[in-house]
């Protein structure tokens, strides 16, 4: 069942699949944020946005908005 980042709770992992590429950062691509990836939500903000993942070893903050683009299949 594919899910995407922004549906995710803390803490919980998943393997990304699929990525709106058209409306993904380039920056988020060049940090590894690409499918086959893993992913794991760390922590939301007070209201929901910004979302903090670690990606490929490396901590993100990203948008709600972009974190709903990027589809993952949990784990």
């Amino acid at each position: 069942m594919l899910i995407t980042i922004a549906q995710l709770e803390v803490g919980e992992k998943g393997i990304i699949c699929d990525i709106a590429l058209d409306n993904i950062p380039l920056k988020l691509l060049e940090m590894g944020c690409l499918p086959g990836k893993e992913v794991e939500l760390l922590q939301k903000a007070p209201l929901q946005d910004p979302l903090y993942i670690r990606v490929n070893g490396s901590h993100l903050a990203i948008r709600e908005e972009t974190a709903s683009q990027i589809a993952i299949s949990k784990i």
